[in-house]
């Protein structure tokens, strides 16, 4: 019974305070917006700032790459099994190829098969940022160590 009229007590207060900011808000007049000019006024060009990055170290974008690949030394599993090379049996230590949307996997004995459960998304998820780029496949082969 206390508890009712103290929330009955409790909400007239409320409902008071309501009211009384209410009422001291009616005489208050918003303030008059500033004009939007007739003509609009012309804006200054842009200035043109050179590429911060000279051009020996810039990096080819990829689009114009031809493919990506980056090591892979642990095991590979997709849907509960573990990727293993068609040929040779090897299951871990591979070389993930990106290229034409496509990704290939390549063990270290130089068996290449695609895996089609993996996307270009997967690649960009997992792969590092590029520390080279090669002119040719064998010479990133050679710098990745196979």
């Amino acid at each position: 019974m206390f508890h009712r009229i103290r929330r009955r007590a409790e909400t007239n207060e409320m409902r008071r305070l309501h009211d009384e900011a209410w009422a001291q808000l009616e005489g208050l007049v918003p303030p008059e917006a500033e004009p939007m000019p007739a003509d609009p006024r012309p804006c200054e060009p842009a200035s043109v700032v050179d590429d911060f990055l000279p051009p020996e170290l810039r990096i080819p974008s990829h689009d114009q790459l031809d493919g990506r690949m980056m090591p892979w030394p642990q095991p590979i599993v997709l849907d509960g099994d573990v990727i293993a090379c068609a040929e040779c049996g090897a299951y871990r230590d591979w070389l993930i190829l990106s290229t034409r949307d496509q990704i290939w996997l390549r063990c270290r004995q130089g068996h290449q098969q695609q895996e089609t459960r993996l996307d270009t998304a997967w690649y960009n998820r997992h792969a590092g940022p590029a520390d080279a780029t090669h002119a040719t496949f064998e010479d990133c082969l050679r710098h990745l160590g196979h």
